[in-house]
């Protein structure tokens, strides 16, 4: 059976030219800064985003993680969104290993979190209160429907951080994504960031890998919380050649994906027991809820993946698909004559 993998952008396997390009890298030891492919790398990534200096890390938790423990120390808060990947996926790392606090707000529906919460929640000086360090925002943001936040509001928020004295990071895990579906240079996106961390291994395609973006001072301060939590790799130009082909070549065709998303949001909302608005799909995140009466969400991802179409659950009543570079036009159509199969059942 043919399998068609809507779980994740993250379960693309490397191309047969980044397979080409790891097999023939030249490599040393990174954490003497002597491995020249993973300099490459860094170079590209940094004047790709428009910033002046980059890291490879070995995940976007890490270099999320990373990011939180240079820009803040014990106690300081960082001010985020309720339903972001750093809060709700990344095991609370920050406040694990670092002792910082967070503070979520709400996220509206298309990522956002409305400007004066954030205004709002930025603490006094007060020795009663954790000291307001640090602004994360998500681009594009997972669990809202993969919605692209646009330069207008980033811009709006940088205006407010640097009224507050505050830091900004951007945990742009797919912000190529956003770039491509506002059609928008990813530098414009992140321009206000103080950080940004993206990731070579989803939409991208490459094998494993992120990259962490900032000034060279903050940067250099990255590099050793790097190693304090085991990311000092040694021969890693292996993985950054994969990244530098990703970089190079992957970037475009992420316009493939949001299409094959629109069709398949398009498709499901015609199917009786789902229910999706395709109007909120915009990048290649698909969020849809079943509404069949007793039918409920783990149930039909067992029935779906029995007929070879794969999606992760993501509440009793909700699914995630997710479009990818393994993912064409037909294996969409498959997979929606799959889905109505399965609903008549």
């Amino acid at each position: 059976m043919d399998i068609i993998d809507l779980r994740s952008d993250t379960i693309t396997r490397p191309t047969p030219a980044m397979r080409k390009a790891m097999a023939e890298a030249e490599v040393g030891d990174d954490v003497f800064k002597e491995d020249p492919t993973v300099n490459r790398l860094e170079e590209i990534a940094a004047r790709r985003v428009g910033k002046p200096a980059a890291l490879l890390v070995g995940s976007g938790t890490m270099g999320n993680l990373v990011s939180q423990l240079t820009h803040c120390g014990r106690g300081d808060e960082t001010i985020l969104g309720d339903q972001s990947h750093v809060f709700f996926y990344e095991q609370g790392g920050a406040s694990a290993l670092g002792g910082i606090h967070p503070r979520t707000l709400p996220n509206d529906m298309d990522g956002t979190i409305a400007l004066e919460r954030i205004e709002a929640a930025v603490r006094p000086d007060d020795i009663h209160f954790p000291r307001s360090r640090l602004v994360i925002l998500e681009n594009t943001h997972n669990r809202c429907s993969g919605t692209p936040l646009t330069p207008a509001y980033m811009a709006a928020v940088d205006r407010l951080v640097k009224r507050h004295g505050l830091k900004l990071h951007i945990d742009g895990a797919r912000i190529f994504n956003a770039a491509v579906a506002l059609g928008v240079d990813v530098a414009q996106l992140a321009a206000p960031a103080d950080s940004l961390t993206f990731c070579l291994s989803k939409g991208l395609a490459a094998p494993v890998g992120s990259v962490v973006c900032g000034s060279e001072s903050f940067i250099a301060r990255a590099r050793r919380v790097r190693k304090s939590v085991g990311g000092g790799m040694r021969q890693a130009g292996i993985i950054a050649a994969a990244g530098i082909v990703a970089l190079t070549e992957m970037v475009d065709r992420l316009a493939e994906d949001h299409a094959n998303a629109k069709a398949l949001a398009s498709g499901l909302a015609e199917i009786p027991g789902v229910r999706i608005d395709p109007d909120a799909i915009a990048t290649n995140i698909v969020y849809f809820r079943v509404v069949k009466k007793g039918l409920d969400a783990p149930t039909m991802v067992a029935q779906l993946g029995a007929q070879g179409v794969r999606v992760l659950p993501t509440a009793r009543d909700q699914m995630r698909a997710v479009l990818n570079y393994h993912v064409t036009a037909d294996d969409v159509q498959r997979a929606l004559a799959v889905f109505s199969r399965v609903m008549k059942q």
